[in-house]
């Protein structure tokens, strides 16, 4: 049995308005912002891309890695405590910094953020 489903990326940027309305125009997708302007998203049906607001945001440095790439994935979950233990022990380190009540933050074996989240 799945521990998550409902794989959706975030997308680390200075101006989530700004890249939501790009990538909605380019997938006609619809953008929505939240108030404080912090996080958008861009989808159509069951298909979505976050993007988050970063202060001091750098562009990545691709090919090389002077600044890697900045995405992560978030996952929906029932019941954070049972997802927590799952996720642990197949590996993953929970984040000592946790930034929300409704997801959790963990870290995959090579070190990778991702999050559980609150269906």
């Amino acid at each position: 049995m799945a521990i998550a489903r409902n794989p959706q990326f975030v997308i680390d940027c200075p101006h989530p308005q700004a890249l939501a309305d790009f990538y909605a125009a380019l997938l006609g997708w619809q953008a929505k912002v939240d108030e404080d302007g912090s996080w958008a998203t861009v989808g159509s049906g069951d298909h979505f891309i976050h993007l988050q607001r970063v202060d001091d945001y750098r562009a990545p440095a691709w090919p090389g890695q002077e600044v890697p790439q900045q995405i992560h994935l978030d996952v929906d979950v029932d019941d954070l405590d049972e997802a927590e233990a799952a996720t642990l022990a197949l590996g993953a380190t929970k984040h000592p910094h946790q930034p929300g009540t409704s997801f959790r933050v963990f870290l995959d074996p090579a070190g990778h953020p991702f999050c559980l989240c609150l269906a």
